[in-house]
Formats: C-alpha cells, sequence, structure tokens
C-alpha cells in the first residue's frame, strides 16, 4: 500500500500534504541528548513558503540500503536505532487497519541530508523529527524524512510517525498474521517494515516497549515483561518492555481472544504462554514440558539469555513455527494432530527455543550469516531428538550428508546463500541453511572433539550476547577453543560448492540430487509423520 497522506480525528494528526505548514521552531529540548539548540534562520512567517522552496529544489527522494548481499535495499545507512516505541490501537477486526504511533530514538553516525525508514504497507498522516513536522515521502519501501534541520554526526534524534498498520497483507509475505481470534506477527525476513517504520536489518538491534490498545474481551501480549495494563471502560492498553535489545525481525505482538498462562521455569525464570482460550486445557501439558527443556538447553549453552520465555500457541495456518524473542510463534495444531509423535514435536519446540540462544541473543550480522541461526537451532533439534526421542544423529546427519550436493546447488553454500527471487525474501530459507549447516557443526565436532565443541558452543554465546556476529567472527572463535587455525577446514564446508568429506565418516557420499522438501521447523503435513531424519519436514505449504 503507498504511503498516503491521511488524517486520524481520534488521534489528532494533522492532514499533511508532504510540505511543512508550521512555524519555525527549535528542537524540542530532551535530557537523554544534552545536545544544544541549533539557531533556525526560517521565520514563523516565512516557514511555510521556505518549507515549499526547499522541497521543490531538493532531489527527489530515493530508497537506500546498507549493501546486504541478499537484500540490499533493506536497512538504511546513517543512524543507529536506540529505540522503538510502537503504540498499537487494534480495531476489534482484523480485516481493518490499525492506528499506530512509532517512535524511534536514533543516534547519527554519519552527515545526513534525509533519514530513511523503511516502510511500505500503511498510511502515513504526520512526521515529526524532535517535536517539529518535516516533510515525508514514500520511495519504494522507504518512507524519506526530510527535516527542516537534519541531526548532526553523533546526535540523538528522535522520529515519530503516525500511521496505520494494515493486516490485510494481499500479495506480500510476512508482517501481520491474522489469526482466528486476532492478530500475530511474523516479520522474518525483513518485514517488520510491512508493520511499523524501522530500520528493518538484523544488524541494528533496539530496545522495545509496545503499547497495545484492544477491546473488552481481547487480550494483547509482546516480547519482553508486562509493564502495566491501563483499563478504560471499553478497552485496554497493555505496556511490554524488552530489557535486551532486539532485532526488528523478532518482534512479536499478539492480540485475540487469548489466555495468558503463567509457570517458573529453572532459576525462577517467568515464564508465560498464549494460547486461545479455548484450547486452554489440551495444550497445558505440551506447554508444561518448557522448563525441562530450557533445563536441557541450559546444560548445552549455558544460562537462558533473557528475563522471560513462553510459547504464543496461535490459531491460524502458517505452515511454520518462528522464534520471536521471548515469545515464539508456534500453529496451533502442530500440538492437537494425533499423528504427531510427541518426540517430534518436542523437537521443533527445541528449535524454536534454541534459538534464544543463537539467532536472538547473538544475532546475524548480515543475511548471509543464517546458517549461524538455523543451523544451530537444527543441531538442538536433532541431538533432542537423539536424547529424548530415540532418533539417533548420525543417522540423521548421514541423510543430510548424502543431500547436500543438492541443497548447495539449489540454494548455495551454507554461508553463502542464493539471494531469492524477487519480491520472496523468504526465499532464503533453504535446506542449505537448516540440515546443511547442521552437517557443518556435525563436521566441526568431529574434527576437534566434542569437548572443544562444547566449549565452543558456550563461548560463542557468552562472547556475543545481545548483539551480532559473522561467520569470520565464529570461525575465528572455534580456531582459538581448537588452539588452531580451522579456516582451512571450515571454508570448504562453509563455502564450497560440493561438500567436503566427512572427518570420521570416509565411506559417506553425497549426489547432486535436489530436494524441494521444507526443512524449516513447524513446515509439516498433518496427514504424515514429519521426516526430521533427513533433516527436512515435509511443508503444508512450501515458502519457496
Amino acid at each position: 500500500m503507498p504511503l498516503t497522506p491521511h488524517r486520524h480525528a481520534s488521534d489528532g494528526a494533522a492532514p499533511h500534504d508532504r510540505t511543512v505548514r508550521a512555524p519555525a521552531r527549535h528542537r524540542a529540548s530532551r535530557a537523554d541528548t544534552g545536545h544544544a539548540h541549533r539557531r533556525r534562520t526560517a521565520t514563523a512567517l516565512l516557514a511555510p513558503a521556505v518549507s515549499v522552496c526547499l522541497l521543490a529544489a531538493s532531489p527527489p527522494a530515493v530508497p537506500l540500503g546498507i549493501g546486504d548481499r541478499l537484500f540490499p535495499h533493506l536497512g538504511n545507512p546513517g543512524y543507529d536505532v536506540l529505540a522503538y516505541d510502537l503504540a498499537l490501537t487494534y480495531p476489534g477486526r482484523n480485516d481493518r487497519p490499525l492506528r499506530a504511533v512509532t517512535t524511534i530514538d536514533a543516534r547519527i553516525t554519519a552527515d545526513l541530508d534525509r533519514i530513511n525508514l523503511d516502510f511500505a504497507h500503511g498510511t502515513v498522516a504526520s512526521v515529526e523529527v524532535d517535536g517539529a513536522p518535516a516533510v515525508f515521502a514514500a520511495a519504494g519501501e522507504d518512507l524519506v524524512i526530510t527535516p527542516e534541520d537534519v541531526p548532526d554526526r553523533g546526535e540523538r534524534t528522535r522520529v515519530t510517525v503516525r500511521h496505520t498498520s494494515d493486516p490485510v497483507a494481499g500479495d506480500r509475505e510476512g508482517g501481520w498474521v491474522r489469526t482466528a481470534d486476532g492478530l500475530a506477527m511474523a516479520n522474518q525476513a525483513d518485514a517488520a517494515h510491512l508493520v511499523f517504520p524501522c530500520n528493518d536489518h538484523p544488524s541494528d538491534k533496539a530496545v522495545f516497549t509496545f503499547r497495545i490498545t484492544a477491546p473488552d474481551g481481547h487480550t494483547a501480549v509482546a516480547n519482553g515483561l508486562p509493564a502495566g495494563a491501563d483499563r478504560t471502560r471499553r478497552a485496554t492498553t497493555w505496556t511490554y518492555r524488552t530489557p535486551h535489545p532486539m532485532a526488528t525481525e523478532l518482534a512479536q505482538v499478539s492480540i485475540g481472544r487469548s489466555t495468558v498462562l503463567h509457570r517458573t521455569g529453572p532459576h525462577g525464570l517467568p515464564l508465560r504462554d498464549v494460547v486461545p482460550t479455548r484450547d486452554r486445557a489440551r495444550l497445558e501439558p505440551w506447554l508444561a514440558r518448557t522448563p525441562g527443556q530450557i533445563t536441557w538447553m541450559e546444560g548445552k549453552a549455558g544460562r537462558y539469555p533473557f528475563a522471560t520465555y513462553g510459547l504464543l500457541m496461535a490459531d491460524a495456518s502458517t505452515g511454520f513455527a518462528l522464534e520471536t524473542q521471548t515469545l515464539s510463534l508456534f500453529e496451533r495444531d502442530l500440538f492437537t494432530d494425533p499423528a504427531l509423535p510427541a518426540w517430534y514435536v518436542e523437537s521443533i519446540m527445541v528449535h524454536e527455543l534454541a534459538h534464544q540462544w543463537f539467532g536472538n541473543s547473538v544475532g546475524p550480522r548480515t543475511w548471509s550469516d543464517l546458517w549461524l541461526n538455523e543451523g544451530h537451532a537444527t543441531w538442538y533439534e536433532a541431538l533432542y531428538a537423539q536424547e529424548r526421542g530415540g532418533r539417533p544423529l548420525e543417522a540423521r546427519m548421514k541423510a543430510a550428508y548424502e543431500a547436500s550436493d543438492g541443497w548447495r546447488a539449489s540454494g548455495g553454500p551454507p554461508a553463502a546463500p542464493k539471494p531469492p527471487e524477487p519480491g520472496r525474501k523468504i526465499g532464503i530459507f533453504r535446506p542449505n541453511v537448516y540440515g546443511g549447516a547442521a552437517l557443518v557443526l556435525y563436521a566441526l565436532r568431529q574434527e576437534i572433539g566434542r569437548t572443544a565443541f562444547d566449549r565452543l558452543q558456550r563461548d560463542w554465546v557468552a562472547r556475543h550476547r545481545d548483539g551480532t556476529a559473522t561467520t569470520s567472527d565464529f570461525v575465528r572463535l572455534a580456531s582459538q577453543v581448537a588452539g588452531r587455525d580451522l579456516t582451512g577446514f571450515l571454508y570448504p564446508w562453509l563455502y564450497g560448492t560440493r561438500t567436503p568429506p566427512m572427518p570420521g565418516h570416509p565411506k559417506w557420499r553425497s549426489t547432486a540430487r535436489t530436494t524441494t522438501a521444507d526443512p524449516r521447523p513447524g513446515t509439516h503435513d498433518h496427514r504424515t509423520a514429519a521426516l526430521p531424519d533427513t533433516g527436512a519436514h515435509r511443508p503444508r505449504g512450501s515458502r519457496e
């Protein structure tokens, strides 16, 4: 949907014709900036004319990007987002736009003429920069903002966008998921900008505050910890805050006729699950397994990295599960289908749980580093299936090895995946970054031994906690832990077009035969038992 001018009488937004029609102003003072006000040269009487002239004289707005190899036009240069404050008002139906106000606190890192945000599926009513109206325009999937006075490098700035957030996606992938009773989010990969204006790239983490207003009868839950609920006669506003920084792709908001269930995990960790109220009783046995799964993961990777965790069981047909930070998204039907064995369902739960360490706490610096997320989550999924479900890890790795050359041919090497087809961002989620990447970790364990491998896993999440990391960072740390340079060993596994020999298994062979199976956790056909031994779960509807 285009970013068209629009007025909301209820939120006080002024009509906007993309030309600032306001008196000259001073930057709003904020205690956290510590910067002096810059002098203004425009006067109140000349401000409208000056704004018109500047708009006419300036070059046209253009979309920018940070040059990610897979998604070069997403993300934006020149600033670092420190915090998002996202206020959403749900109208009571999931086929109508939500009213929204997104406030972004950022630090300017380069000399800018404009500020570009990623936003591509809503109507913008107004934009303010440090409290003053700013000119804005749509360009590609960017919202391009031209303040009267762009902040200087090193300064902090606050951008406030009043807009709608449209849950009817049309042919767009990702963003809002319409459930039977409300909404949830699935923003991977880089689809958060279909929901709210942002710097939509995993390299720019920030803390989030969510303020969600919904009519009586609905419950709203978001990432992080609850920070209050303000009730009026007909609605409630729930507030949640994330104590730890988060990538935009991992944002989660659930609005529906839901019940929130609370329990305690290891070390007193508060757990909260969100389920359709009518399904509470039959889903409870699955939810009760989470504390034990966290204990199991802590034994492998160290202390759980966040302040809370839980499952969001959505009454929706998505075809996948998703590791949204501290509140993993699942289809309800994954837990109610009698054809699926318990060990398999639990292994999918562990896959998303493992992501809280690998992919969330330690995020990818670029989308080419995706194998670090999915390879590790698939690895722990397979280990759990072996230890708790009796499914041999070696047999699964052998099957993955046999398919590996085909995966590399169709999707690229694990650390250099092929770009997706135009308009299909989720096309990067191929077998090469799931089973193929887990196979890399198996080869590494075979090469350096279990003791060094286990230490590497713990050191990795401890060293990069709450940050981002690259494939080169992983190779460097693996070499340090092993006490020798592993570049020559790991690079063929990570970047080669053919699968290297497997240490300890000289008779294993791979072929160039491709597979169409979808390896992502939770992508399954409920008419069959899934096929986790091959590293591939049969899709209900493949995203590729």
